[in-house]
């Protein structure tokens, strides 16, 4: 490693990955590969995981994307990989970068088709997986008691008549008792 030069940018499958990271975080900055994918990647190749990325050789840079393209024929075990037995060519795969979200716009777009429960989940914004929505999952609307400036509500009189008619008269029959008061002390 001492004749390779050090490299301050490294691309890994189309990504461009900064020489200062360790080779563990460096892994991981590619979608589709996490910290196990990673740990496994580096120990299958006997790369140290404490080291900086910078430091790879060429030769190093292309068994990491040979077995990141191709795990199974790394010999990682099945469950390894991100997606299993996929439904259009029913082989183990393991996607990287933008493949993920394409397959997975690919996948609910299927169901919302088919017109399967968990299409109609999809299609409302609700959860999909049979999680609790009672209490959680309430995004939008506001639920409940409306906020905001409340009108007082409207009492009727015995009459039929509201409230603040029938209490005028006692309000306008009160004050001129109030104003004799003072006048008999006089």
């Amino acid at each position: 490693m001492s004749t390779q030069e050090y490299r301050h940018i490294v691309r890994i499958v189309g990504n461009d990955i900064p020489g200062e990271r360790k080779m563990l975080i460096g892994l991981t900055q590619i979608k589709g590969i996490g910290h196990n994918f990673a740990t496994a990647i580096l120990d299958t190749l006997k790369i140290s995981t404490n080291s900086n990325i910078g430091n790879l050789t060429e030769e190093n840079v292309q068994a990491i994307e040979k077995l990141i393209t191709d795990p199974v024929g790394g010999n990682f075990p099945t469950w390894f990989l991100n997606r299993r037995k996929d439904i259009e060519t029913g082989a183990d795969l393991h996607l990287l970068t933008s493949d993920i979200p394409f397959t997975l716009r690919n996948d609910i777009e299927r169901e919302r088709i088919t017109a399967s429960w968990r299409g109609y989940r999809h299609l409302s914004g609700l959860k999909v997986r049979g999680q609790r929505t009672r209490t959680s999952g309430r995004k939008g609307g506001a639920v409940g008691v409306a906020k905001g400036g409340m009108v007082a509500p409207v009492k009727k009189g015995s009459a039929g008549a509201p409230a603040a008619e029938a209490t005028a008269p006692a309000a306008e029959a009160t004050a001129p008792a109030a104003e004799a008061a003072p006048e008999k002390s006089e």
